[in-house]
Order: C-alpha cells, then sequence, then structure tokens
C-alpha cells in the first residue's frame, strides 16, 4: 500500500502540502519521503517537511483551525487529526544530526526545492548533502540507495559541500562494493 502511495503518510504529505501552498507558506518535503521522490523506494512513517523560521511560526499559529494537533514538549511536531501521523519540522538555520552547529545548515526551502508530482521537494544535491552532515546510518544508508537509484559517480561531489565530500565517496565506494557483491552472488548462483 506504501509504494502505492495511497496510504496514511503520503495522504498526510500531500495534505500538508495543499495546506501551505494555501496559505502561502514555503516548505520543501525532506526526509524519507524526499528520498522516494527521489527513486528510491523505502517506507517511513512520518512526513519531515523543510519551513523557514516564519513558516513555522505561521503553521503553529494556524495548525489547530486545520487538525494538526501539536505535540507536547516537541515545539516542531504536530499530528494529523485524520491520519495520525506524525509530521515534523525542520528549520532553516538550525543544523542536521545532533542539532549542534556545523558547516551545514537546513537551507531556506525555496532556495533548495523542485516539483515532483506536484509537491515541493527538496533537490537531490541538499537531500544527500544535509543526509550525510546528519551522520546517521540510515542516512548513510540512504545516500547508497540514493547514488544507485539515480546512477550518480564521483562528478556529482562537486555538488555537495567540501564538508561531506569525503562521506559522499565512501558511500559511493560502498555501493560498488555491494554491486560486486551482487554480481559474485549471481555468478555463484549459476
Amino acid at each position: 500500500m506504501f509504494f502505492d502511495r495511497s496510504d496514511r503518510v503520503h495522504q498526510t504529505m500531500r495534505r500538508a502540502a495543499e495546506f501551505l501552498d494555501g496559505a502561502g507558506i514555503k516548505y520543501a518535503v525532506i526526509g524519507g519521503m524526499a528520498v522516494n521522490a527521489h527513486h528510491h523506494e523505502r517506507t517511513t512513517k512520518d512526513v519531515d517537511l523543510l519551513l523557514t523560521p516564519d513558516g513555522l511560526r505561521a503553521l503553529r499559529q494556524l495548525a489547530g483551525s486545520v487538525d494538526y494537533d501539536p505535540v507536547a514538549d516537541r515545539p516542531r511536531r504536530f499530528t494529523d487529526c485524520r491520519t495520525g501521523v506524525t509530521v515534523d519540522i525542520l528549520v532553516t538555520g538550525s543544523f542536521p544530526g545532533s542539532g549542534a552547529p556545523g558547516p551545514i545548515a537546513f537551507p531556506d526551502p525555496a532556495a533548495v526545492s523542485q516539483t515532483i508530482d506536484d509537491l515541493r521537494v527538496v533537490d537531490l544535491a541538499t537531500l544527500i548533502e544535509l543526509k550525510l552532515a546528519a551522520r546517521r546510518y540510515q542516512d548513510f544508508a540512504d545516500v547508497v540507495n540514493l547514488i544507485r537509484a539515480n546512477q550518480l559517480d564521483e562528478s556529482f561531489g562537486e555538488k555537495l559541500h567540501a564538508a561531506v565530500r569525503r562521506d559522499y565517496v565512501e558511500c559511493l565506494e560502498e555501493k560498488r562494493r555491494e554491486d560486486e557483491y551482487e554480481a559474485r552472488q549471481d555468478r555463484d548462483a549459476q
């Protein structure tokens, strides 16, 4: 059901996008749903959106009137009352991963989004850069799979911040090791 795009997470993403567009709030889909938009199919149970600080303030003011409940003690998390799916907000100027200041911060969604299936989605280079900067295992796995799904090579690394280029190359090498392993398994099975 997830990959036919009719599940609760996809419904929540589309509802949130329609609401933000209607309210004139700039956004970009980020996280697992952006990974899917950029051709690597994987499941996720929430929706992550990139907003500016002003966009987050506007969302907080309007949230209760459009069936989005703020989550107690989580000022950037909302629950879609219709679907029960969590919507997490990442804010321009904050830092991925641990949140500790670093060379890469979340950018303005208007500057790094592209339209995919009528949704504003963070572009591929920014998605990969932010995932590498977050330094989580799932994010590195996503980068390996995005490299595979989009047939990226070393030249793509030039589009990334210098602080994450070495990690990008390591993910590219991991993708190649996995490809060699799969080829070996296929040969051995014959």
